[in-house]
C-alpha cells in the first residue's frame, strides 16, 4: 500500500483515474487506545463497520483483540489478520453449518440468540457443548439513534423472561444479555436507559447473568450531527451498569464499530461532469457512498485541483452541491448538500471524509464501477471525537447555526457546562 502525507500529495504526484480509498491507521489506533483506557470492560470491534485487513491489523496491534463477527467470512478474516483473537458470533440468526464451523473449526464459543429456536439450533449444532457462552439479545428503545435498528432483532419484553430462563438452564458455562441502542446514537443517556430495561428483564426472569453487552451505537461527527463528548457515553454506561442487579464478577462488554473507524477513511473522487449544482463523480452509492444516498448524510468534503504540474486545495466562497455516481441508475444520487467552492470544474478532485464506517464495507461492482485502490496517509481526519488535531468541517454560517442547534438538542439535561463526574 502506497503512503503519502496527505491526499493532496497523491493528487500532486499523479491524477488517479479510479476512486482512491484513503486509509488513516493512526486514527484507528487513537480510537482503540481511547476505548481501552476509558471503557471499564471488554471492547469487541464490530467487523461489519469496516472489514479492511489494515483495520483488523491496526486494532490488534493497539490492544483490541476481541471481535464481534456476523458470518464465517468475517471469522476467517479476523483469524487471518489477528491470529488468536477472541471472537463472538453476535448475529442472532445463523445457519447450523455456520454455527458448527465457528465452533469446531475456529474455536468460537460465544453466540447470540433472540429466540428459543435459535437457542436449540446452537445447542444441536455444537453437539451440546458444555463451554458455550450464550448471549440473549433484548429489544430496547432506540429513540436517540440516527438508525434505530429496531424491529429485526431482539426478544420483546413480554417474551424475554422465558427465553432468559431457558438459556440459563441450557448453558453449563456462561450466559449474558445484549442490546443495541441504534446506530449513531446522539443521546448518551440512551445507554443508561437500555441498561435499566435489561435489568428489569433479568430481575423479572430471576436469573443471574455473567455478561452485559451494551452493543454498539457509539457515534462519530458528521455535518449536522455533532454528538456530546464520547466520555459522556462511557459515563452513562458505567452508571447504568453499577445500578444493575448482577453479581460481582459480571463482565461488561461493548461492540463499537463506527466510533473506532469512521474517522480513519475518506474517498478521493474525480469530478467527471458538472451540471449546475450537480457534480457527476466516479464513485457513488454503489461504491463508498451508500449512506450519502440512502440516508442522505451530507459528509464533509474538500476540493482539490491539479493544474500546470501543481496541486492545491481550492478555497473560496462555498455553495451547496449534490452528487451523482458513475452508474446508469438514477438512484445513484447523493443529495447532500455538500458545501464546496463555487467554481468546481471537471477534472477536480473531491475528498469525502468520515467514510471509515460503512464506506468501503458497502462497496459493490455494479455496472463495472466501484473498483478503488487504497493508499495510506498520515494526516489527521476532518473531524474527531478523540481530540485529533484534524481540520474542522467547513460549513457556511447557516449550517454552523443548525449544527449548534443539533448539539444543544442532543445533550441530556445537565450535560452542558460541567462534565459529569466519572464513577
Amino acid at each position: 500500500m502506497q503512503t503519502y502525507h496527505t491526499p493532496l500529495d497523491l493528487v500532486r504526484e499523479r491524477s488517479p483515474e479510479r476512486p482512491v480509498a484513503i486509509a488513516r491507521p493512526d486514527a484507528v489506533a487513537v480510537a482503540a487506545r481511547w476505548f481501552q483506557d476509558k471503557f471499564k470492560g471488554d471492547v469487541f470491534y464490530a467487523v461489519k463497520a469496516n472489514p479492511s485487513p489494515w483495520v483488523i491489523e491496526t486494532l490488534a496491534a493497539n490492544g483490541v483483540t476481541s471481535f464481534d463477527v456476523a458470518s464465517i467470512p468475517e471469522i476467517e478474516l479476523v483469524a487471518a489478520h489477528a491470529p488468536g483473537a477472541r471472537m463472538a458470533f453476535m448475529h442472532p440468526v445463523k445457519s447450523r453449518r455456520a454455527i458448527a464451523s465457528a465452533y469446531f473449526d475456529h474455536g468460537v464459543r460465544a453466540f447470540a440468540l433472540d429466540t428459543h429456536d435459535e437457542l436449540q439450533k446452537i445447542l444441536e449444532a455444537t453437539d451440546g457443548a458444555d463451554d458455550l457462552t450464550l448471549i440473549v439479545r433484548l429489544a430496547v428503545t432506540t429513540d436517540g439513534a440516527a438508525y434505530s435498528l429496531s424491529g429485526k432483532f431482539g426478544v420483546e419484553t413480554h417474551e424475554a423472561s422465558a427465553l432468559l430462563m431457558a438459556t440459563r438452564r441450557a448453558t453449563r458455562h456462561r450466559m449474558g444479555v445484549s442490546f443495541h441502542v441504534g446506530s449513531q446514537c446522539m443521546r448518551p443517556t440512551a445507554f443508561q436507559a437500555a441498561l435499566a430495561q435489561a435489568n428489569r428483564a433479568i430481575v423479572r426472569a430471576g436469573v443471574l447473568v455473567d455478561i452485559v453487552d451494551v452493543g454498539g451505537g457509539f457515534p462519530s461527527i458528521y455535518p449536522g450531527m455533532v454528538p456530546p463528548d464520547m466520555a459522556d457515553y462511557v459515563d452513562s454506561i458505567h452508571r447504568g451498569f453499577a445500578e444493575m442487579s448482577v453479581h460481582e464478577g459480571t463482565e461488561l462488554w461493548c461492540e463499537p464499530g463506527r466510533a473506532l473507524v469512521a474517522e480513519a477513511s475518506s474517498i478521493l473522487t474525480a469530478v467527471e461532469l458538472r451540471k449546475g449544482d450537480a457534480l457527476y463523480l466516479n464513485d457513488g452509492s454503489y461504491g463508498s457512498l451508500f449512506d450519502a444516498a440512502h440516508t442522505k448524510w451530507p459528509f464533509p468534503v474538500k476540493l482539490m485541483r491539479a493544474e500546470n504540474g501543481e496541486a492545491f486545495e481550492v478555497e473560496g466562497p462555498l455553495r451547496p452541491f449534490r452528487f451523482y455516481g458513475p452508474t446508469c441508475d438514477s438512484l445513484d444520487h447523493m443529495p447532500g448538500p455538500f458545501w464546496l467552492p463555487e467554481d468546481v470544474r471537471e477534472g477536480d478532485y473531491v475528498e469525502i471524509g468520515m467514510l471509515g464506517a460503512y464506506g468501503v464495507a458497502m462497496n459493490t461492482r455494479f455496472n463495472g464501477f466501484g473498483d478503488a485502490e487504497t493508499v495510506m496517509v498520515s494526516d489527521a481526519p476532518m473531524a474527531s471525537m478523540f481530540g485529533l488535531a484534524g481540520r474542522s468541517i467547513r460549513l457556511p454560517r447557516e449550517e454552523r447555526e443548525e449544527e449548534r442547534k443539533v448539539v444543544r438538542l442532543s445533550r441530556p439535561k445537565g450535560a452542558a457546562g460541567k462534565r459529569r463526574r466519572r464513577r
